[in-house]
């Protein structure tokens, strides 16, 4: 459980996300698991049986060559029984393993600014990084390897008196990465090696029930250690499985319709008394104001600026076409070419045209008294936010989201991208990603959706606030 905090100090701490976690499949598993054991030990007991009634017949001085044979045929069955016994129940429980301790795409550098980080905590000393390819994710239990290379790290300190150590993080072929520990002065010989990888790591004070080879064994890995002679200095290596590729971030770049990543907001729910006015309105009588923006890429708090905002209004359960708004605005930056690529606007079209500290004034007008209507809101709304200190514009009237509408009305859809909910509904999304054509996209969705919400029960604003609320805290990630 974790607190959220306001994003002012007077209002302190205005909720908590709890994160629950489905154990279902960890008790059938555990269940799977003891039925093994238990058939185990139950035909353990009677192959053990017929060994000693065996083993005690042969003792008698006269018995024959034939019968010789045929005990020694009972205990060589018994005992090929038990073996395959034995690789069935262990071939069994090696997923119920992988499951415990499930592995995690992450990325190497972060992997190795974390454990130098513990290194230096726990063992007091010097830790650094060597060569790091910041381009490779690992797939890895992060914190039963962070927990090994510091348990080696102050075995280092500790026994052999070594004062620093380095990390080094390198691709060694297509699926897999060497991560090494290195160290200068003393080496160790293969024997004490070997001990210190089946010893139980050491956590403080603690001792972890896993060995380092208990922790390479979970990655499907290897481990060792070389000395390099020329440089007077000896590691450890691990050798770690890489994740599947990731693509580097780049601003607004993506397949199209899907070029946004889903935006999370706890101020989209905030009520203000212009909002509460409206909460008993019906869905089919209030008045929206439907609107989208173009931005140069897609991250909102590190500069990126709106280029352009399209509206469109929805009275009556009708959308006035005619009745619109559309505007270019000069982000005072440069235009990505990845970002130019999705929604077409290029960096001369914006010249000589207003600042967003012109374009928000005649916005906001647009959109007085009316209910805020878009898709993935918290994106659009989040560039919102950040200019009002700067032009002293606040949008404080009720906001709906159709991905968190659509989300809510059908939870077991794979994809609530504003294109999937259009063809879901029968929409015409053609010729999407200029900000008014979203917007009238996005408004004919919404339409689409007020009669299905209210076949639900979902009839007023506050109703399909709390709908929207509700399935936000479903889909929020961490």
């Amino acid at each position: 459980m974790a607190p959220v905090r306001s994003t002012t100090a007077r209002d302190g701490i205005t909720g908590f996300v709890l994160m629950q976690d489905n154990i279902t499949r960890q008790f059938e598993d555990e269940s799977q698991r003891d039925q093994h054991l238990h058939a185990l030990t139950e035909s353990t007991r009677a192959s053990l049986g017929s060994l000693q009634a065996a083993v005690e017949a042969l003792d008698y001085p006269d018995v024959d060559g034939e019968m010789r044979d045929r005990l020694l045929r009972v205990i060589r069955d018994e005992v090929g029984a038990m073996g395959q016994r034995v690789r069935e129940v262990g071939a069994a429980t090696a997923e119920g393993l992988k499951t415990r301790w499930p592995l995690e795409d992450m990325l190497g550098a972060d992997v190795v600014q974390a454990a130098l980080r513990h290194i230096e905590s726990a063992c007091t000393l010097r830790a650094g990084a060597a060569e790091v390819d910041g381009a490779l994710w690992l797939k890895v239990d992060s914190f039963s390897l962070l927990q090994a290379l510091t348990s080696l790290a102050c075995r280092l300190h500790e026994e052999l008196g070594v004062r620093g150590v380095e990390l080094r993080l390198g691709a060694a072929g297509p699926q897999r990465a060497h991560l090494d520990l290195i160290w200068s002065g003393q080496a160790l010989n293969t024997e004490t090696a070997m001990g210190w990888e089946l010893d139980p790591i050491r956590s403080g004070t603690e001792r972890l029930p896993l060995s380092v080879r208990d922790v390479v064994a979970r990655h499907g890995g290897e481990f060792w250690v070389e000395r390099e002679r020329t440089r007077h200095r000896a590691f450890f290596r691990f050798r770690l499985p890489l994740a599947a590729a990731h693509d580097e971030p780049v601003a607004a770049v993506a397949e199209a319709g899907a070029h946004r990543p889903e935006f999370y907001d706890f101020d989209l729910f905030q009520t203000s008394p212009h909002s509460r006015e409206l909460d008993e309105r019906l869905l089919v009588e209030a008045t929206y104001t439907v609107f989208d923006t173009e931005t140069t890429g897609l991250d909102p708090s590190s500069g990126d600026e709106i280029i352009q905002i399209g509206a469109t209004r929805i009275v009556n359960g009708k959308l006035l076409r005619h009745e619109n708004f559309e505007q270019l605005v000069n982000p005072q930056r440069s235009v990505p070419e990845a970002s130019t690529a999705i929604h077409g606007i290029r960096p001369e079209m914006l010249v000589g045209q207003p600042t967003i500290s012109q374009v928000l004034p005649a916005f906001h007008a647009f959109a007085r008294d009316t209910v805020l209507v878009a898709h993935n809101a918290a994106f659009d709304m989040r560039f919102l936010q950040l200019k009002e200190r700067e032009t002293g514009i606040r949008f404080d009237q009720p906001v709906l989201d159709t991905l968190l509408l659509s989300a809510w009305l059908h939870p077991h859809q794979e994809s609530h991208a504003l294109e999937a909910i259009a063809l879901r509904l029968d929409v015409d999304a053609t010729g999407r990603h200029a900000a008014l054509r979203d917007a009238v996209v996005t408004a004919e969705v919404f339409l689409k959706l007020v009669p299905l919400l209210a076949d639900k029960g979902i009839r007023t604003l506050a109703q399909a606030r709390e709908a929207a609320r509700s399935t936000y805290y479903a889909r929020l990630k961490y």
